[in-house]
């Protein structure tokens, strides 16, 4: 098994105050530095440094920097990782990210990553936010917002950079619907009151009305009213409540829940005997009760797994995924997720073949020529097939807990 030929870093993204600060960036590009990171090597260090050739050669380096995704290999001149940085004329920010730290001493054979902090202005449920984050796509900023970003609908695909045209994100969200009598949590990704209410399946009639414009934006924790309007017809439509069933797992993390089926109300119609006085409805009495439609039940997992803090063997592939796992910045809950997706999916095997569908490697690639993007050793390196595998999870889920959580729900990811 060869060593991974690059390492990422970790650290957190700065997000609105209502989202845990934690998107990192995704893995990096072989090629040379952009930007104020590019710099010819400047040959000879000037002889006046302290100490003749013995010191030269102690503060001499060849390193690896991998600047915002820009890698190259090169000679440097310091003690401190800052020195390096100062040598090659890469500025850092207040909110920039550096790993090792900036005050942290350099190797030699070592690497160090910088991910720049830039302004983004995003919506989020409706509403525009600027915020700084080091985040470079959208799949990175979702893994920053947590489980409310797992199953999040955007306006851009998850790989897209932020720094292109706005992307709207509409979160997962539990909208509380008072109707019939009735109030529904219903738990939805959906972007408007309207889609709110057309997904849970609630009809609205022409006369009914809501305690906020259906074209709103929907937001966590909102109420939202349905009065039915006045009619003097015999027959009524009427909503039934779902029930929710709660299983506890040690497969998820604690602290995470899985909607493994969401709760749908049901419909019946209720045929009423109405008698009038004058034109004057006096009495409704129900002559039917017809189910149109039966309420489906939603059954929501709650994690039980304590986060292990045991380390895999040094050098397997499990220690290989750890360590580029927390240099993107998931830490040990969404380890352990990756962990049991990959269990699942190939026991962790880099040559691991599913026969019938053709899937290959650790992740399951399909086809395994996909993990070429990653390097031409994808067929036999653990390191490449997982640096694909985590970019795979990155841009399309955000994070190793909502991969799995997809595959716990629909048996893939």
């Amino acid at each position: 098994m060869r060593r991974s030929r690059a390492k990422r870093a970790s650290g957190g993204a700065t997000v609105p105050s209502s989202t845990p600060a934690d998107a990192r960036s995704t893995a990096p590009r072989r090629g040379p530095l952009a930007g104020p990171a590019r710099h010819v090597v400047h040959g000879a260090v000037v002889l006046a440094l302290v100490g003749g050739t013995a010191a030269v050669t102690q503060v001499h380096k060849t390193v690896t920097i991998d600047y915002d995704g820009h890698v190259a290999t090169v000679d440097s001149y310091g003690a401190s990782v800052a020195d390096v940085l100062r040598y090659h004329h890469i500025p850092l920010g207040p909110d920039d990210l550096v790993q090792p730290a900036a005050s942290a001493a350099a190797a030699d054979g070592g690497q160090v990553v910088v991910r720049s902090s830039r302004d983004v202005t995003v919506e989020i449920d409706g509403e525009v936010t600027t915020f700084p984050t080091t985040a470079h796509t959208v799949g990175e900023l979702l893994a920053a917002l947590g489980p409310r970003g797992a199953d999040a609908v955007t306006s851009a695909s998850r790989t897209a950079p932020l720094d292109r045209a706005p992307v709207r994100v509409s979160t997962t969200k539990t909208v509380q619907v008072a109707v019939d009598g009735l109030v529904l949590p219903i738990r939805t990704a959906q972007s408007t009151v309207r889609d709110v209410l057309a997904t849970a399946g609630i009809t609205l009639g022409e006369h009914d009305r809501t305690s906020v414009p259906l074209g709103a934006a929907a937001v966590d924790g909102m109420v939202v009213m349905v009065s039915r309007g006045e009619t003097d017809a015999d027959r009524k439509t009427e909503v039934i409540p779902f029930e929710t069933e709660k299983v506890e797992s040690d497969e998820l993390p604690k602290g995470y829940e899985v909607v493994r089926t969401a709760g749908v109300p049901g419909e019946r119609v209720t045929t009423y005997e109405v008698r009038t006085l004058d034109g004057a409805e006096v009495e409704r009495t129900v002559v039917d009760r017809e189910v149109t439609r039966e309420p489906v039940t939603e059954v929501v997992v709650v994690g039980t797994l304590e986060v292990s803090t045991a380390n895999p063997d040094p050098g397997s592939a499990k220690a290989i995924g750890k360590a580029m796992a927390a240099e993107r910045g998931w830490g040990a809950d969404q380890y352990a997720c990756l962990e049991k997706l990959w269990d699942k999916e190939s026991g962790w095997r880099w040559n691991a073949e599913n026969p019938s569908s053709g899937a290959y490697g650790i992740p399951q690639a399909l086809p395994g020529t996909k993990m070429a993007t990653a390097g031409s050793d994808w067929r036999t390196n653990p390191s490449t097939q997982i640096e694909w595998g985590l970019g795979y999870i990155s841009g399309r889920y955000g994070t190793p807990c909502g991969a799995w959580s997809h595959s716990m729900s629909v048996g893939w990811y």
